[in-house]
């Protein structure tokens, strides 16, 4: 069953997010909130996990919002291959730049869960995740 359910899946992703760069930011992303409740999972202190968790909700409900700049840009700028429409190469940075600052997120809360960070110290790195996709939101009102 989950076989079939995740090959409707991947038909929708191509015809909203194409196959081009529209789809891959937005997996990368994705993939970004995968790593991030990955690390979770090996997290003992109770209150570390709370305000790993909660930060994990909060990462989450961005997942949404850039499907929808994903979908918008693959709708005004159509991509099928690796090139970066010029229109929107602005768009396609920011959203590049937020998936690496969530990866740099789930990097700061997995040495926050080892013990050589500190614990504020993933809330602040997704403060940049969340300020960019706020920008891709904004450039695609322009």
């Amino acid at each position: 069953m989950a076989f079939f359910a995740a090959a409707r899946q991947a038909r929708r992703d191509d015809a909203e997010l194409g196959k081009g760069v529209w789809r891959r930011a937005h997996d990368r992303f994705r993939r970004g909130l995968d790593r991030y409740h990955q690390v979770l999972e090996g997290v003992d202190d109770d209150a570390l996990y709370n305000d790993l968790a909660a930060l994990a909700n909060d990462l989450a409900a961005l997942l949404p919002r850039v499907r929808a700049v994903c979908r918008e840009a693959h709708y005004r700028a159509p991509s099928e291959e690796l090139d970066i429409p010029g229109a929107l190469i602005e768009v396609h940075r920011e959203l590049s730049r937020a998936g690496n600052s969530l990866a740099t997120t789930a990097e700061a809360a997995a040495m926050a869960r080892l013990g050589v960070a500190d614990p504020s110290t993933p809330r602040r790195r997704a403060q940049a995740v969340f300020d960019q996709v706020a920008a891709c939101e904004s450039l695609m009102r322009r």
